[in-house]
């Protein structure tokens, strides 16, 4: 597959877990309720409501990491399906828990299981093309979650209106759909994923200088993006707009990502062009922010969506083909754990970041102070990106200890 280039066709198994990971998602509307359902079911105190989704936001990260190391050492599939089920039964707990007790317990079980799949289904995409087509595939399956997203905000208006706890039952039946489609239309986990003479225990993700400067740069980059979707309703209402209409803006930003996919089969925007495609990303994330610094209006509030929102589509499936590429054979799946811890970090700063600088300093600095970010991602991932590549090419083992005495444990 290392032949396979942008321009070809994708293989089946991309196609299948980018269907998956969409079903999925059309179920995984029920998380942003969870506070709601906390304060309004159980009486509990907002402050109460919100130590129990930061303990979920905490225990993500463990997560990821396991995810990453168990889709190495027993195989893609299986924890895929693991994770999706441990996710359907947390869920079915949540919404038929009896106390807030057990909803803290099955909540805490949630954020344990929650990003298992991640990692190995980044990694099994990375397993079936070429470098040359890992950009449009990770950028596919963006798209499509971003798509997938706007259906399930429709589909929790409607449950929600009901009763809350139907939109944890409808997450946990997605969960159990995709794991089904996962079992059956994946392909099985191959005999000797763990590696020959204990190899992937000797994988030290952790160890890797260039891992960690990605790392570093995939936590700026989900800053921003967290800090869009919680700040933008607020920064709205600061302006006299109606803060639902961000739902809307973030519908454009979905539509530019889908419809922006051809672009990403240009030669100056190809696998080949890292660095420069990353320097452009940053760019126009800035560009896009500051134009919501200086946003008068509905209207040009929708410029800068789509201006910005290319530049997402630039980047992060490009940051996620680096990654792969940088692993060593059969540490696909933890270095693009240990990178994934970023999105866990930023989930816990970025809320803090944002509604601090809204409050202190305005909706045009907040802004700004983002756009600031990106034009250090502008200078930084591209240097780094530039690094990486020489490493990969000279086939650097940066992540592998010289000695396989002791398991190295995430």
């Amino acid at each position: 597959m290392r032949g396979l280039s942008g321009g070809q066709r994708l293989p089946r198994t991309v196609w299948v877990l980018i269907a998956a990971r969409a079903v999925n998602r059309l179920g995984a509307f029920s998380l942003p309720f969870l506070a709601v359902l906390i304060t309004a079911r159980y009486g509990a105190a907002p402050a109460t409501a919100g130590l129990v989704v930061a303990v979920f936001g905490f225990a993500t990260i463990p997560s990821r990491l396991a995810g990453g190391r168990l889709a190495d050492r027993f195989g893609r599939r299986r924890t895929m399906v693991a994770g999706l089920a441990g996710c359907a039964v947390a869920q079915a707990g949540i919404a038929a828990a009896p106390g807030l007790a057990v909803v803290m317990g099955f909540t805490v079980l949630l954020g344990l299981v929650f990003e298992l799949y991640e990692p190995p289904s980044q990694a099994m995409i990375a397993d079936a093309v070429g470098e040359a087509a890992r950009v449009r595939a990770y950028s596919l399956l963006n798209a499509a979650l971003a798509v997938a997203g706007l259906a399930a905000g429709v589909i929790a208006a409607g449950l929600g209106r009901w009763d809350l706890r139907w939109l944890f039952v409808a997450d946990a039946v997605t969960c159990l759909l995709c794991a089904l489609v996962v079992r059956v239309a994946l392909p099985a986990d191959r005999p000797g994923t763990r590696g020959r003479g204990g190899g992937v225990a000797r994988i030290a993700p952790w160890r890797d200088r260039m891992l960690l400067a990605m790392l570093f740069t995939g936590t700026l980059f989900a800053a921003v993006y967290l800090q869009i979707a919680v700040t933008l309703p607020l920064a709205l209402a600061e302006r006299g707009l109606e803060p639902a209409d961000a739902g809307l803006l973030l519908a454009v930003s979905a539509l530019t990502i889908v419809a922006g996919q051809p672009l990403l089969r240009l030669e100056p925007l190809s696998a080949r062009s890292g660095p420069a495609a990353f320097a452009a990303g940053g760019v126009l994330l800035a560009a896009g922010l500051a134009g919501y610094a200086v946003a008068d209006g509905f209207g040009t509030h929708i410029v800068a969506t789509v201006v910005w929102s290319l530049g997402d589509l630039l980047l992060v499936g490009r940051a996620l083909a680096v990654v792969a590429e940088l692993a060593p054979p059969g540490g696909t799946g933890r270095y693009l754990a240990v990178y994934g811890t970023g999105w866990g970090i930023a989930g816990v700063a970025a809320p803090l970041l944002g509604t601090q600088l809204l409050e202190r300093a305005g909706v045009a600095a907040m802004w700004s102070a983002m756009a600031g970010l990106c034009v250090v991602l502008a200078v930084v991932q591209p240097a780094v990106a530039l690094a990486a590549g020489r490493r990969a090419a000279r086939g650097g083992t940066a992540g592998v200890l010289a000695e396989p005495s002791e398991p190295t444990v995430l």
